[in-house]
């Protein structure tokens, strides 16, 4: 039998850098602390990676007009991007090379509004992020992707680029009259399996979402794949959000943080993840150090064989 070998990724960077102390407001949300200190990015960092981590994610979700300013973006972004990438480079070279760098690509024109999607205006924004990124990642991580015209945006804007793209999507908060599990664009998990496929993803993943739909979207995602005889590795980033309305952006207000998502119960909900066939796991908004060093101590059990 292969023995499975799972990746760790880190948490919620904005809400662990709140919970520090770190300067940390509306609109420019996790961006703040880069522009005004960006120490406390790096202090973040370095929790997650003691915690277990293997995977740590720049801190450029914020680095887009929307939070800084249209202004500051044509200034500032690329080299706000390049922070980013920096401090995240240096905090997994402080660790050991097995600590990989994420390169974040966010939703260019609002989290969880793939109405709002402008394919031009999204270009242009993530070519200033990749051109700051590019020299301290291992790969790109578009994440909390809402449509598929989004996910394809990533990739077009990524010419050039050989480094492998992860793909992560949002999907609608768990519905009972829902028949199955949907991108916020309303777009069915199969079509963005088959995305991830046609733009040679390494991997597939869902983030920024309620626990209890991440279940479902694995299994049609797995579905999906065996249908086509295909391989394609899984994972999962939950948050810790209550559910949020259609017409909201995730970070347009501070939303309350659960609080029946305390390590233990996170990672009963990881260890679901892992018999649907996840191989990647971790948290986004709300999930600490303590929710990751915990999810670390049970994947260590599991490699080794006592659970």
């Amino acid at each position: 039998m292969t023995k499975t070998t799972w990746t760790l990724l880190d948490g919620g960077m904005g809400r662990e850098l709140k919970r520090i102390g770190a300067p940390f407001r509306q609109p420019e949300w996790s961006a703040l602390a880069l522009l005004e200190a960006p120490e406390y990015v790096a202090q973040v960092h370095r929790a997650f990676i003691a915690a277990g981590a293997r995977v740590i994610t720049t801190n450029s979700y914020a680095v887009v007009p929307f939070h800084i300013g249209e202004e500051r973006f044509a200034r500032s972004g690329q080299a706000l991007a390049g922070l980013a990438g920096k401090l995240a480079r240096g905090a997994a070279d402080e660790a050991d090379a097995s600590v990989l760098v994420a390169g974040s690509l966010p939703p260019a024109l609002g989290s969880y509004r793939p109405d709002l999607f402008d394919p031009v205006r999204s270009h242009a924004i993530h070519r200033e992020l990749i051109c700051g990124l590019a020299p301290h990642v291992d790969f790109w991580l578009a994440e909390t992707q809402s449509s598929l015209a989004e996910a394809r945006a990533v990739r077009a804007a990524l010419d050039g680029e050989r480094k492998p793209l992860w793909l992560s999507f949002t999907l609608l908060d768990p519905d009972t009259e829902q028949a199955q599990p949907l991108l916020r664009s309303g777009e069915s998990v199969e079509q963005a399996v088959l995305v991830a496929l046609e733009l040679e993803a390494s991997a597939l993943l869902f983030n920024c979402s309620q626990p209890e739909v991440m279940g479902a979207a694995l299994y049609s995602a797995r579905q999906v794949l065996d249908k086509h005889a295909c391989e394609l590795p899984l994972g999962v980033y939950a948050n810790a959000f209550p559910p949020v309305r259609e017409d909201a952006q995730a970070n347009d207000t501070l939303l309350d943080i659960r609080s029946d998502l305390g390590p233990e119960a996170y990672l009963q909900w990881t260890q679901q993840w892992i018999e649907e066939g996840a191989t990647i796991v971790g948290g986004c908004c709300g999930i600490g150090p303590e929710h990751i060093a915990r999810l670390n101590e049970h994947l260590q059990a599991r490699e080794e064989g006592r659970v």
